[in-house]
């Protein structure tokens, strides 16, 4: 049976498996809060479920997500609780196997959760980004820890200075997914692991994963926490403003108006 956490996140658990899908296609399944909190709601459901073993995170065979809902990411009052920013620490923090299934765009936090999944099975069609600094903000999620002990720091610095995209076979070079898949083949391959891991003995996968995490949880929230005080400083400042402003007025940014900033 599939539930619906929110309008656009389903969630069905069968085999002691959840699948949580991303289902906003008519918005390329882009982020907005109440997705978010949903996001984090079912985590939080799925760790305190001895029902639930293993999550299975996807989208559709030919899109992931487009990373943030920009008009709802800018209507958020500063003073506001971010539902982005506890969903990060809900996926940081999941104690159970948490598995990806990525096909088509995964932009932003679409790459970025990534970093937290134990693991990740691309499409051929897959298409991974980050965006931050062409947008005027700097990576989240703990990705500026994390994608330089995936890549090493050169090829993550190129990844995350140009925010260029990549594609599934550099994603599968740098470690960042585990294998690649025809998009018509990749759910049922995703199915069929998570699957299996939900039929091993669940407090050895426990243990093995929190051993493997352990060493690196807190640096991770400490680097999250860093990066979310940079991150809020930079989308307040005129260059992202006018970036996103661009963005949504479909013009090239214009920063001859803005004062240049001195270290």
């Amino acid at each position: 049976m599939v539930r619906e956490m929110s309008e656009h996140i389903l969630s069905e658990v069968t085999d002691g498996v959840l699948r949580i899908e991303i289902s906003r296609r008519g918005k390329k399944n882009s982020l907005t809060q109440g997705m978010y909190a949903a996001l984090s709601d079912a985590l939080d459901q799925a760790g305190n479920n001895d029902a639930v073993r293993v999550v299975l995170l996807r989208g559709q065979d030919d899109l992931f997500t487009a990373g943030n809902d920009l008009q709802d990411f800018l209507s958020r009052k500063s003073n506001e609780p971010s539902e982005a920013v506890r969903f990060m620490h809900a996926i940081a923090a999941f104690a159970k196997p948490l598995v990806a299934a990525v096909a088509g765009n995964a932009i932003g936090i679409g790459t970025t959760m990534l970093l937290h999944c134990d693991l990740v099975y691309a499409a051929n069609n897959a298409r991974f980004q980050l965006p931050f600094v062409p947008l005027g903000l700097c990576p989240e999620a703990g990705s500026s820890l994390l994608l330089p002990r995936f890549a090493g720091h050169q090829r993550a610095a190129e990844l995350l200075f140009f925010g260029e995209p990549f594609d599934a076979d550099q994603a599968h070079e740098i470690g960042l997914v585990n294998a690649i898949h025809a998009p018509q083949d990749l759910l049922s391959y995703a199915e069929t692991r998570a699957r299996k891991l939900a039929s091993l003995p669940q407090a050895s996968l426990a243990a093995t994963k929190a051993l493997m995490k352990s060493a690196s949880a807190p640096l991770v929230a400490e680097t999250m926490q860093a990066e979310l005080l940079h991150f809020n400083e930079l989308v307040a400042a005129p260059v992202a403003k006018e970036i996103f402003a661009a963005f949504l007025e479909k013009r090239a940014p214009d920063f001859s108006a803005i004062a240049p900033r001195h270290p």
